[in-house]
């Protein structure tokens, strides 16, 4: 008979309850602009949302007044008796009272020169973090997410990569005084997965610790907006040696700069990025151009899944990409790099055997929000992402 000591049992609790929990946190971007789709089934807003899909949502994107954060869109503040996206995702808490609704700051759009200005000095930091801590508790957000594309990179210069870190840092500072009598609030960051700028912009360890958790923008790794040749938006694994554009080399190389594996929420994309064939190849490398924007979300080159679906239905030849483990669809001249169910769900498999901190979704809305396009009901990719988490 084998007996095991009491620093093995241990060790295997340790090892069974590292794996359960690696998925607990599924957090999911909702964009705003979401409720301008051009038809009935294609307007979301916040009230839209499912409450128990993911454990956090995150509104997608607040702006900066100065060295202030305000809202962006003219429906985000409830007015006139018109119940605004803030209190309508702070509603959804009364379906699901664990789940945790923040507010998202920047974003692509917005660019690096207004938070240049608020990480510039002392006094500059110390007013956005006093007036977030007020805006947070005054709008009833759990917390802030800070979407800087991206510090010492697009005209912020080589400086602004440890004035982040200073921001971070007294955020959490501030978060951590506050939080008595309250629950603290929570302070993440979207993150670029890009080694460049993964070595330009970040000092890992400190952002690390002052961070709850870090959202890694594994996607965008290939699109026909910046390349002339068929690539895929988020290969799991990278295609052939030397590859760096992919969500294994991303989330390892952030381990190996010093993140803590448990505080890395790996993106998974609810959107697909597409081409214009130009020659009569269609697999992965092929020469291409920049691909048609979708009837619903109307952006060149970039496809919601519900739109996917349409394709799909029409008669569009799936493909897959073997050693990425991803697939793509080939429709007349239209080459779309996507994600489904079945990658989605690898993906959270991925993410679970190696105990990284859970995963988090761009974006909510681009799901078959209201089940009328994909034949699967109401959000069927983020419900394979929970339930795959669940397992």
């Amino acid at each position: 008979m084998h007996f095991l000591t009491i620093t093995q049992l241990l060790a295997t609790a340790l090892a069974i309850a590292t794996v359960h929990s690696a998925c607990i946190r599924r957090v999911c971007y909702f964009a705003n602009w979401a409720q301008y789709g051009p038809t009935a089934d294609t307007q979301f807003f916040a009230s839209d949302m499912d409450p128990n899909v993911c454990t956090h949502i995150v509104l997608a994107f607040a702006k900066l007044d100065g060295n202030k954060v305000a809202p962006i869109d003219w429906n985000d503040e409830s007015s006139d008796g018109i119940t605004g996206q803030y209190e309508m995702l702070a509603n959804l808490k009364q379906k699901n009272p664990s789940l945790k609704t923040m507010i998202a700051v920047g974003g692509g759009a917005l660019g690096s020169g207004p938070f240049q200005k608020v990480v510039n000095t002392a006094a500059s930091r110390t007013e956005f973090v006093t007036t977030t801590v007020k805006f947070l508790r005054d709008q009833k957000f759990d917390g802030i997410d800070i979407d800087w594309e991206f510090p010492a990179n697009g005209g912020s210069p080589a400086e602004d990569k440890h004035k982040f870190t200073l921001l971070l840092q007294q955020l959490r500072q501030a978060f951590d005084s506050e939080a008595s009598g309250n629950d603290r609030l929570l302070l993440s960051a979207a993150v670029s997965a890009g080694k460049y700028t993964i070595d330009s912009a970040y000092e890992v360890p400190a952002i690390s610790q002052a961070l709850d958790w870090i959202n890694l923008m594994t996607y965008d790794m290939h699109g026909s907006d910046w390349e002339s040749e068929t690539g895929h938006n988020s290969p799991l694994y990278p295609h052939g040696s030397g590859d760096q554009y992919n969500v294994q080399f991303a989330a390892n190389y952030w381990v190996q700069k010093g993140a803590p594996k448990n505080k890395i929420a790996i993106g998974l994309p609810f959107y697909g990025r597409s081409y214009t064939l130009t020659t009569s190849n269609t697999g992965l490398g092929a020469p291409a151009s920049q691909g048609h924007s979708g009837p619903y979300v109307r952006s060149a080159g970039y496809l919601s899944y519900y739109e996917i679906c349409e394709i799909i239905k029409n008669g569009a030849t799936k493909n897959y990409i073997n050693d990425q483990h991803v697939p793509y669809l080939v429709y007349g001249d239209q080459w779309t790099g996507y994600d489904n169910e079945d990658s989605l769900r690898e993906k959270v498999q991925y993410v679970k055997d190696n105990g990284f901190g859970g995963v988090m979704v761009w974006a909510l809305d681009l799901d078959d929000v209201k089940g009328k396009f994909c034949g699967k009901g109401p959000f069927p990719l983020a419900n394979a992402v929970k339930d795959e988490c669940s397992k």
